[in-house]
């Protein structure tokens, strides 16, 4: 029962560790204009610091996922917790554009930190149940950016964007302390349904030997060739849209804050939606999660697609198709995180999601800088019509891939935990 408690207070916990830290890291987007006023810089420029901070996390993430698999999870994400408040007090108190492009850049570093978080709640759910749990844990970061869409808009005047950014660090340091002090290390691989009914589950740590054999699971190799492309499109619409609804929609601040919530409102729903709706089919099927995971990537295609082709002067269909397009598109994060746990290893999960984590970063750390450069030459709609659809069809082929090969690789991992249990 005491488990039973205190899982649910690690979930919250990490829930409101990810909507505090998306609110500081999507903060930036609403915050766009008056940092680019004050600098005096154009979109390009702006478009480095976003994607520096990326490029920065990519790097670290390999070394994030190393450790989180070698030593205590819950103490290391207490470091990253804190790295995360005293760099975003840093980015406030830069004084030049080249300072605030560097120390925003070095916000990057804790970026990279959720595989952690992700392999802590794995330990504590059973693998029908994390699909759910991830789509709980998804909610908080469209949650944090509409946090960070009302900070953005109502303190900036009265505070500016300087202290807006101090008091978000206060709060990653604040978190530091309460994961330091009440959160359990869980045993790794403890919720394994083959050591159900073990006297004891295998002790385990990162070694070389698993490590290698990830690049040998098909389904990983799709998954990971996903990412590459998947990600570039959040990249483009996190930190250019509420640019975009304000420059070419021309939408009032009023207006833009009321569109933005109910998007932002619905695009969270579709986390736990997804989440639960992949552990349902997972049951009847072992396809079941990247069935789901790939009918969200081409249903948010199309209604993404539809919303940015529409007129402005069409502004409700606008907001109707823009909003489906906001339930499909987070679908697949769920059912992409639970598959990676259902076809590895336990001592090797934080390793193999920071691949993954990796090359979601190096393929669309570019991707907000690139759409800054269109955005100058041609227009910001223009930009993220392009960039997203072309990668949303990208990675559907991956996906269909990923469905074909599954069945396989989860089946070894399930005869792999047979044979501990025996050991």
């Amino acid at each position: 029962m005491k488990v039973s408690r205190h899982r649910w207070l690690v979930v919250a916990t990490f829930f409101f560790f990810i909507l505090l830290h998306q609110a500081d890291k999507l903060l930036i987007g609403p915050l766009t204009t008056p940092i680019m006023e004050t600098f005096g810089i154009d979109e390009a420029q702006m478009g480095l610091v976003f994607s520096g901070a990326i490029l920065v996390g990519a790097i670290f993430y390999p070394l994030w996922g190393f450790l989180f698999d070698m030593f205590s999870r819950t103490k290391l994400l207490s470091l990253a917790s804190f790295i995360w408040g005293s760099t975003t007090w840093l980015s406030a108190l830069a004084g030049t554009y080249p300072l605030f492009l560097i120390s925003r850049a070095s916000t990057g570093i804790d970026d990279s930190c959720y595989p952690g978080i992700y392999n802590t709640v794995a330990d504590y759910f059973k693998p029908s149940e994390r699909g759910k749990v991830n789509g709980i844990l998804g909610l908080a970061g469209p949650l944090g950016y509409l946090l960070g869409m009302v900070l953005g808009i109502f303190l900036l005047s009265l505070i500016g964007w300087r202290n807006i950014f101090i008091v978000t660090g206060a709060l990653g340091i604040v978190l530091s302390f309460v994961i330091f002090f009440f959160i359990r290390e869980p045993v790794r691989g403890g919720t394994e349904p083959e050591f159900a009914n073990a006297q004891s589950v295998p002790k385990v740590s990162f070694n070389w030997k698993a490590a290698g054999k990830l690049l040998k699971k098909r389904t990983l190799l799709a998954i990971f060739a996903e990412s590459f492309f998947g990600v570039i499109p959040w990249q483009v619409i996190t930190f250019w849209f509420f640019r975009y609804l304000q420059t070419e929609r021309g939408y009032a601040p009023e207006s833009m804050f009321l569109v933005m919530v109910i998007v932002v409102l619905v695009l969270a729903a579709g986390y736990p939606i997804g989440g639960m709706l992949g552990d349902r089919l997972f049951r009847h099927t072992k396809r079941g999660r990247l069935i789901v995971s790939t009918t969200g990537i081409l249903l948010g295609t199309v209604f993404l697609t539809l919303a940015m082709t529409t007129p402005n002067s069409q502004a409700l269909f606008f907001e109707i198709t823009l909003g489906l397009a906001a339930l499909f598109m987070p679908m697949a994060a769920p059912n992409g995180i639970a598959t990676i746990y259902d076809v590895t290893e336990p001592e090797v999960r934080s390793t193999a999601q920071s691949m993954m984590n990796f090359l979601e970063q190096v393929g669309s750390a570019l991707a907000p800088a690139v759409a800054g450069f269109i955005a100058v030459r041609a227009s910001l709609g223009t930009a993220i019509l392009g960039i997203c659809t072309g990668a949303w069809v990208i990675c559907l082929i991956f996906s269909v891939i990923a469905i074909l090969v599954v069945p396989r690789d989860i089946e070894a991992l399930r005869a792999e935990m047979q044979s501990r249990t025996s050991a």
